[in-house]
């Protein structure tokens, strides 16, 4: 009896993204992004001007 084994080959991180679908952002993961952005770019202004007066 001879069994004949596939041997899986490993995926790559391209064949995972094309075989992924779409998923659109969920209005709360909108808002963090948004969030998460302003608090960076305010904080960056904060660091820039107490780096240039003190």
């Amino acid at each position: 009896m001879s069994e004949t084994t596939a041997v899986e080959q490993p995926t790559t991180l391209q064949q995972e993204i094309a075989k992924a679908e779409y998923e659109p952002l969920l209005p709360v993961e909108k808002k963090l992004i948004g969030w998460s952005l302003g608090t960076g770019i305010v904080l960056l202004v904060v660091l820039s001007l107490s780096s240039h007066y003190f």
